[in-house]
């Protein structure tokens, strides 16, 4: 269905069906999109779906689907402080779609002001931007577009990996400054082969990390609440840990691939850093908060911590003196992992089909289901709230 859907361009669903729903009501839903600013490069490729120019493919949907005089876009990056357009806008949005690059954070004060709202879509993967114990409390609806990123994810990882364990980011700054020191850029350059390598959590995008891994001829492992087939781990010849302790210990490489919930905040603290074998690396692409941030830079400048790589910061978008930017030994990268122009044009064409079914009172796909009915019903978040500290300057 999603394969036809991104061939369609639009949701494929009976337009008039969409306006028979409202023949009978008045006024406008209004749809509060909160995405990153695209600027001449959102101008020029209208490819880059996830950025306010072309938002999502929306205005066309809408259009394409006679929805005019029944939904009210709002699109905007402008989501900080109160008098933000995001926050101006909540207390009459039904809906509010955001994103992982670019969240709006739905914290209980935005929630409780939010009186109409029904539904909240991530376009991306992870709703951990969203209180969901108030949105549980509320009966709102929580949903992301499940799967859309997983292969630009999990090919992220892997370069990461590679980025630090080859000590690839020095290495290209020589050339740029015009150097060519090889012992300096050798002193610390390995081969990945040999190695142990394990993932936390072995869900959609740690499942694929292990399977592009392998033709490595790396050692693997795995730590997940939900044990992996026996079929799947013979195959990999990958190696299950009960425990993230138990996996951190024997990795030289350790790749966080699992959602950002209370169960998961702050895991990698200053504890289970010290766990881990001297001279490792971390690659983060899940969520910047699964870290203690001061922690992480105090292993790294103490050279416990080898690297660090990944793509994820708290809150989003970082600071520009936060810590990170400036520690030693990292490979980091704007959030941009999952949302490569194959990733837009799925998570464009999920977030249609999600407001589609909404419109139309179509039950929605279970996957891209996170809270339904006043529960979660995703088996991969836990019901709590990470949105805290979000506004605080990090």
């Amino acid at each position: 269905m999603l394969s036809h859907i991104l061939r369609k361009g639009v949701l494929s669903s009976n337009s008039s069906t969409l306006i028979r729903r409202y023949a009978s009501t008045n006024g406008q839903e209004t749809v509060l999109v909160v995405l990153y600013e695209g600027g001449e490069a959102g101008k020029k490729n209208k490819n880059i779906l996830g950025c306010v120019e072309n938002a999502l493919g929306l205005r066309e949907w809408i259009k394409e689907n006679k929805l005019d005089s029944r939904l009210k876009l709002v699109v905007t990056s402008d989501k900080q402080g109160e008098n933000s357009l995001a926050e101006k806008t909540l207390p009459e949005a039904s809906v509010v779609i955001s994103q992982p690059f670019w969240p709006c954070y739905l914290d209980q004060t935005r929630i409780d002001k939010a009186k109409k709202l029904k539904l909240a879509i991530t376009a991306g993967v992870g709703s951990d931007h969203v209180n969901l114990e108030a949105a549980c409390k509320r009966g709102i609806t929580v949903a992301e577009v499940s799967g859309s990123n997983v292969v630009s994810v999990a090919e992220h990882v892997v370069m990461q990996i590679l980025a630090l364990v080859r000590n690839f980011i020095p290495a290209y700054k020589q050339v740029v400054n015009g150097e060519w020191d090889i012992a300096k850029i050798a002193d610390k350059a390995y081969d990945l082969e040999n190695k142990h390598v394990g993932t936390v959590a072995a869900g959609r995008i740690g499942l694929r990390v292990l399977q592009r891994l392998k033709p490595f001829d790396v050692h693997l492992h795995y730590y997940d609440k939900f044990r992996l087939d026996k079929s799947i781990e013979k195959e990999l010849n990958v190696t299950y840990h009960s425990s993230v302790e138990s996996l951190a210990k024997v990795c030289d490489v350790v790749t966080i691939n699992c959602p950002l919930h209370p169960e998961t905040e702050h895991m990698f603290d200053k504890k289970m850093l010290s766990l881990m074998k001297k001279g490792s690396y971390i690659v983060n692409t899940a969520r910047g908060k699964i870290m203690d941030r001061d922690a992480l830079v105090d292993a790294i400048k103490s050279n416990h911590i080898e690297g660090y790589a990944g793509d994820v910061w708290y809150p989003q978008p970082a600071a520009k003196d936060h810590p990170w930017r400036s520690m030693p030994r990292h490979a980091m990268t704007p959030h941009y992992s999952g949302t490569t122009l194959d990733a837009q044009a799925r998570y464009a064409a999920g977030v249609r089909e999600i407001l589609g079914n909404w419109l139309n009172e179509r039950p929605q796909r279970e996957e891209y289901l996170i809270v339904d009915k006043g529960k979660v019903v995703s088996r991969a978040y836990t019901e709590g709230d990470a949105t805290k500290g979000h506004s605080e300057k990090k």
